[in-house]
């Protein structure tokens, strides 16, 4: 495995204007082709809907990652602006980003283990197999509305680790911010009649973000049994253009394995770390060259859905 060379490697860590420069781009986008999907809807013109969707959907995804970027404080060199990004980009997904924040904590500190709340059930190997595909269905299927309960879980179930007064009250806060937009866009729908527009706008490709983003995850970690960070991650990096394209619209996430190594690496660097996912002993793999290819070594795992070595060390039959 590559050696990192340690001044080289603290300098790659510094947050970056860049990254917010990439998502105010995006943001464009978004906006943009909202406005577009709204003329479409307004002219009758569904041909051009259908495709606007698409786009809007891969943009709402792009902005998930950009919530996770700025939960690992990378997403802008100021903090306070910084966390102001991912509040507001929590609002559109129903996700309170210091609850996020807190529990995506866990899954770097503690990867595939049981201790790892964001890889909930996948992780308990006492949890039947029926319940644990249940739940990846769920996960799939809605993600929109999973995804937000899920992390709610983490936060009133017995025995939560978020103990801390002040970040509790904090997410109680920004989940009441969350509540009160949406009641407004509510009775800005139910006033003007528009419920149309929100579920061609909003619902339709919100909820295909929230797919991909599920999908996504389980290429990155699902059934996956090792115990170091290359044998629970699938990296993706690609040597054609539109791979490279597509892993900079997803804020360069598909290099999952240099992200769990460096959590808080700018992402516009993570290709520059690519050797760092060369494999040693088995089980550990090498990067995939397509997405296909990592779905289609995933999708055998969704028949018994289970993350991390526990489960070699506790043989479990569902």
């Amino acid at each position: 495995m590559a050696r990192t060379d340690r001044e080289r490697l603290i300098e790659m860590h510094e947050p970056r204007w860049s990254g917010t420069g990439v998502w105010l781009l995006f943001a464009g986008a978004f906006y943009v082709t909202e406005g577009l999907l709204f003329w479409s809807l307004t002219a009758r013109a569904w041909w051009v809907a259908v495709p606007l969707i698409l786009v809007l959907a891969h943009l709402m995804h792009g902005h998930l990652i950009a919530f996770h970027e700025a939960a690992h404080g990378s997403l802008c060199p100021l903090p306070w602006f910084n966390d102001a990004l991912g509040v507001l980009i929590g609002i559109y997904s129903f996700m309170g980003f210091s609850l996020y924040r807190e529990a995506h904590h866990s899954h770097h500190s503690y990867l595939a283990t049981e201790r790892d709340e964001e890889l909930w059930p996948f992780v308990i190997p006492s949890l039947s197999r029926w319940f644990r595909c249940l739940a990846a269905g769920s996960e799939l299927v809605l993600g929109l509305i999973y995804t937000p309960m899920l992390f709610f879980r983490t936060f009133i179930r017995p025995g939560t680790t978020i103990k801390n007064h002040n970040r509790r009250r904090r997410i109680w806060v920004e989940l009441g911010l969350i509540a009160l937009v949406w009641a407004g866009v509510m009775a800005v729908v139910v006033y003007w009649n528009a419920w149309k527009y929100l579920l061609v706008m909003y619902v339709l490709p919100a909820g295909l973000a929230g797919f991909m983003q599920s999908l996504r995850k389980y290429i990155e970690h699902m059934g996956l049994t090792g115990d170091t960070v290359l044998s629970l991650t699938r990296s993706v990096v690609s040597p054609g253009l539109l791979g490279r394209f597509l892993a900079f619209t997803l804020f360069h996430e598909p290099y999952h394995g240099v992200h769990h190594k460096y959590a808080r690496l700018h992402h516009a660097v993570l290709p520059e770390f690519a050797d760092d996912l060369e494999p040693g002993d088995p089980p550990e793999r090498g990067p995939f060259p397509t997405y296909r290819q990592a779905l289609l070594d995933m999708l055998p795992a969704l028949l018994d859905p289970k993350v991390g070595s526990q489960w070699a060390r506790q043989p479990h039959e569902g």
